[in-house]
């Protein structure tokens, strides 16, 4: 178990980040980074002190991201990703969303991808009126090997049923649609 102060992993920083969607600024002036941090008793300060999940307005993100890359597609480091898709209904969001969102920030920080965990660039959760989505975002859509243990391991300590589907989808797949129903290159 992690000690209070203890470092979280090798890696520098994580980076909590907040959208809030106002369509009249460009994309990038809605993202915000919130805070950084190294060490559990900074994420567990952090994290007892931002608005739940549940509790954001539709159309506001939750993003944590390794320091140094930015929650989005044209970071150069999520350009070849992808990311590993959580749909959820939305009276889901009142029952289930915060716990999901909280084991989701638990397995990127203590590295649960065992030696996959450097795969890893971030999470993001968006909450919105239709159905929220959680995902774990990689960065090399094509390390088939990575992204399955990834996924094998997210929806085990997501607790899902075996009914329940997960798909991953490149990056570049759902860049290139415009109703961001990319096609899953995998599945578990």
């Amino acid at each position: 178990m992690w000690g209070l102060d203890s470092p979280l992993s090798s890696f520098p920083r994580w980076v909590l980040w907040f959208f809030k969607n106002d369509r009249s600024r460009p994309w990038q002036e809605n993202l915000q980074p919130v805070t950084k941090f190294n060490t559990v008793e900074d994420f567990w300060a952090t994290y007892r002190h931002i608005k739940l999940a549940s509790k954001l307005s539709s159309g506001c993100d939750y993003a944590l991201f390794k320091d140094g890359i930015q929650p989005m597609w044209e970071d150069y480091r999520n350009k070849r990703g992808g990311r590993w898709l959580l749909s959820l209904a939305r009276q889901q969001r009142h029952t289930e969303l915060d716990r999901l969102w909280l084991e989701t920030l638990l397995c990127l920080l203590g590295e649960s991808f065992e030696e996959f965990s450097q795969e890893v660039c971030g999470a993001v959760v968006n909450i919105r009126t239709k159905g929220d989505k959680i995902a774990v975002w990689t960065s090399e859509a094509e390390n088939q090997a990575g992204v399955m243990h990834i996924g094998h391991v997210y929806k085990e300590r997501l607790g899902l049923s075996t009914k329940t589907i997960i798909g991953y989808q490149a990056h570049a797949d759902t860049a290139a649609k415009s109703n961001s129903l990319a096609k899953n290159k995998f599945v578990v």
